[in-house]
């Protein structure tokens, strides 16, 4: 099958995070079975959703890793032009939701598959389907935990979030977090009975607005990146529920957006213990997702190869965080390189180019040319 035709079976099945994903990992599995590729199905905590490994060539000899995520991102609120879960093909751009980020990826990886076995692998080429990469990579941790058991330690992976196929070297690591505050209702003309839960949450909010300020101020610095320190903000705030009544719940959504070498967790650290000095109320916290950084290599040698893959020179660094920050941290040197534009990521009318999808096919094949060298 061409790249187009799987894109146009995978943009239909709409696989959203922290939703079941048999469907698409059925897909997948009949596709490889097809060509006779036994595929590992790789049941997550959850219960209903499942990372896929396959692997062609030799298994026990250390080879790469192509990794791209079934999930896309919803919808709701965005205007279309056309169905999003129907390919839509015009001028030469293949329209529908996730073609960009990142089925056209993985239909990529698909369509190479019968010129993968045709190539006498002398080292083997992994297929790494992960789930709910889009809520914060939740599902590919629980597929890197068992790569010792299914193959042998990779040169590298080859993550294939949309780059305009220029390899990408590093990215910042993520932790979002959801802090909520605990006051007492009462009504407002008698507020002396109650707790404002709205007041200790703007102390937070003040809190993390300075510990920003620091951060820009003092570092670390890394001026790989832009801006070139980690970030700390405080995106949602909800709290009361009328005017008249003293309000006895606020609830603060942050995020913290770390170089290399401070973790994001360390940030967080500092608000939670804020938190937890706040008088008269009760508080808590949950994390919403994390993912540690991707720093730059160490060596050249990913680098280099994904450089005449490719034709183009690495770019240092970008600002959204992907699953190679967490290959990286299980020892698999890893790079971020795929078709499409981050820039029409999660957008209505997200597209990408028949072009686009030829280019990361040949990038492939010659991938794969060097691997059965």
């Amino acid at each position: 099958m061409t790249p187009q035709a799987i894109l146009a079976d995978l943009v239909a099945i709409g696989v959203l995070p922290g939703a079941p994903n048999a469907r698409m990992a059925g897909y997948v599995q009949a596709y490889l079975a097809r060509y006779g590729v036994d595929c590992a199905v790789l049941t997550g905590p959850e219960g209903d959703r499942v990372n896929l490994f396959a692997t062609i060539g030799p298994r026990d000899v250390p080879g790469y890793i192509l990794s791209g995520h079934m999930d896309v991102v919803p919808v709701a609120g965005q205007v279309w032009t056309s169905d999003p879960f129907r390919l839509r093909v015009e001028d030469g751009r293949l329209y529908g939701r996730g073609t960009s980020d990142m089925k056209g990826y993985l239909a990529c990886m698909l369509a190479m598959v019968p010129a993968f076995q045709a190539m006498a692998l002398r080292r083997p080429i992994h297929l790494a389907f992960s789930y709910d990469e889009e809520i914060g990579c939740r599902g590919v941790g629980h597929m890197i935990a068992r790569l010792p058991g299914l193959c042998a330690p990779p040169l590298g992976c080859i993550v294939g979030e949309p780059s305009d196929l220029q390899p990408v070297l590093s990215h910042k690591g993520k932790q979002a977090m959801e802090l909520r505050i605990k006051g007492r209702a009462a009504h407002s003309s008698q507020p002396d009975l109650g707790v404002n839960a709205i007041y200790p949450a703007a102390e937070i909010l003040l809190f993390i607005r300075d510990l920003a300020a620091k951060l820009e101020a003092a570092g670390p610095f890394d001026p790989r990146f832009q801006p070139p320190h980690s970030t700390v903000v405080a995106g949602v705030v909800q709290g009361g529920a009328a005017v008249n009544i003293i309000p006895d719940q606020c609830v603060i959504q942050m995020e913290v957006r770390s170089v290399p070498g401070q973790s994001p967790q360390a940030i967080t650290a500092q608000v939670l213990a804020r938190l937890a000095a706040l008088p008269q109320v009760q508080v808590s916290s949950c994390e919403l997702s994390s993912y540690p950084a991707l720093p730059p290599p160490e060596d050249r040698v990913l680098a280099d190869l994904l450089e005449r893959l490719t034709g183009k020179l690495a770019l240092q660094s970008v600002s959204y965080g992907t699953e190679a920050g967490l290959f990286h941290a299980a020892g698999v040197p890893s790079i971020i390189c795929g078709p499409g534009s981050i820039t029409r990521a999660h957008r209505p009318d997200e597209y990408i180019t028949v072009a686009e999808l030829e280019g990361c096919c040949a990038m492939l094949r010659r991938l794969g040319h060097h691997a059965a060298s």
